[in-house]
């Protein structure tokens, strides 16, 4: 703000001074504090990390937290069997991809092809950051002049790409979104950790920018944040599940809007797809069916070729937010079942703009009422 001329140095100095007085009265103590309890209770932990199944009515708060996470009533048993079946259909689309491009290995030989081969990655170095960043706009742009023949709604903020600020970035972090105002004065940004390009993998770019991007996160929070016509409380709601599920839908929609078109980023959306689809067998399994922390990441390496520090990550998630990780692959699924419904009661009279707006119109909401949505959109136009 000093530099842009909106405040004075002398003000600025004291709200500083201010700042450094609260971190180091106030913050600092208090998590201080909260270090010093975690090292005192640690004596109450189990050896060994496991689910909640083993805890006193633990099978019940684990269905409660998978409630709250998908927002339906599969039960622990369901999803274990839909993330078995999920992974056994990707799987199957990664071979085909795998002997389409001629690698005669098996499946986890070419794992190691695509996290290994320096094709694909770009350099390390500030040409090579440029270059993802300018890769990636591309990808984008080519998705937004399809946009109006799959949407009716387009949203008004702008959505730019950069590089995680220097002070937060982090070697290897998750690409995130952050929303644009909901007046569209500040648009929504793509952004993405630059810092290590080794933890970047080229096949993978594609599909996650079309998750955190255009037609994902983007498309879903603007349009939501924009409506005028329903309350406001809906134009900021938050549910894991229809958020993450179209950010997934969105990835595989891309598809069909003309994106993948090298072997190599289909393989890379299958990736992200069954990542999320191993989720739903490693969590059940962790907190349903007595699995270690061990068996779940044994599981993790057999099925992606995702690095093993990822993984241990993941799973250390899983363990200690029970159910979340549900979310995704869920709500991914429940669209497409949506979607395939209305293909079948609506015939010739399918829209897949309306059918795009019905979904994102409302806001986030729980998947029961967003069947319940689409359902009345198809009985007004039967």
């Amino acid at each position: 703000m000093v530099d842009a001329k909106k405040i004075d140095q002398a003000k600025a100095e004291k709200l500083l001074a201010q700042v450094k007085d609260a971190l180091n009265t106030r913050f600092l103590p208090t998590y201080q504090s909260l270090i010093t309890w975690f090292e005192k209770d640690i004596v109450n932990t189990d050896k060994i990390a496991t689910g909640v199944g083993s805890q006193p009515n633990g099978e019940n708060f684990y269905n409660f937290q998978l409630k709250a996470s998908t927002t339906t009533a599969l039960t622990a048993n369901e999803i274990h069997e839909i993330g078995l079946a999920e992974v056994a259909r990707i799987t199957k689309e990664m071979v085909a991809i795998k002997n389409k491009v001629g690698f005669e290995g098996d499946l986890q030989a070419f794992f190691t092809f695509v996290k290994t081969g320096s094709q694909f990655f770009y350099p390390n170095t500030d040409e090579g950051r440029k270059t993802y960043i300018t890769d990636v706009e591309v990808y984008l742009e080519q998705i937004n002049k399809q946009l109006p023949n799959f949407f009716g709604m387009l949203p008004k903020a702008e959505l730019v790409v950069k590089r995680v600020e220097a002070f937060r970035e982090q070697d290897g972090a998750a690409q995130h979104y952050f929303p644009g105002a909901p007046n569209g004065s500040r648009p929504g940004t793509y952004y993405i950790h630059l810092s290590d390009m080794n933890s970047l993998p080229k096949n993978e770019m594609e599909g996650v920018a079309y998750h955190e991007g255009n037609p994902g996160h983007h498309m879903q929070i603007s349009i939501a944040q924009e409506r005028t016509d329903i309350p406001q409380f809906r134009t900021q709601a938050s549910f894991t599940a229809y958020q993450e599920g179209w950010g997934l839908y969105a990835e595989l929609l891309a598809k069909e809007m003309g994106g993948y078109k090298n072997d190599f980023s289909d393989f890379g959306r299958l990736v992200n797809e069954i990542w999320r689809a191993v989720r739903l067998v490693v969590d059940t399994g962790l907190h349903s069916k007595g699995w270690t922390e061990a068996e779940a990441i044994a599981y993790f390496e057999d099925n992606t070729p995702v690095s093993p520090q990822a993984i241990i990550s993941e799973v250390r998630r899983y363990i200690v937010i029970p159910g979340q990780a549900t979310a995704y692959k869920i709500g991914m699924l429940k669209i497409l079942e949506l979607r395939a419904h209305a293909e079948k009661e609506l015939a010739d009279r399918f829209d897949i703009k309306a059918f795009h707006d019905t979904i994102l119109g409302g806001g986030a909401m729980p998947l029961s009422i967003l069947e319940r949505r689409v359902n009345t959109w198809i009985a007004n136009n039967k």
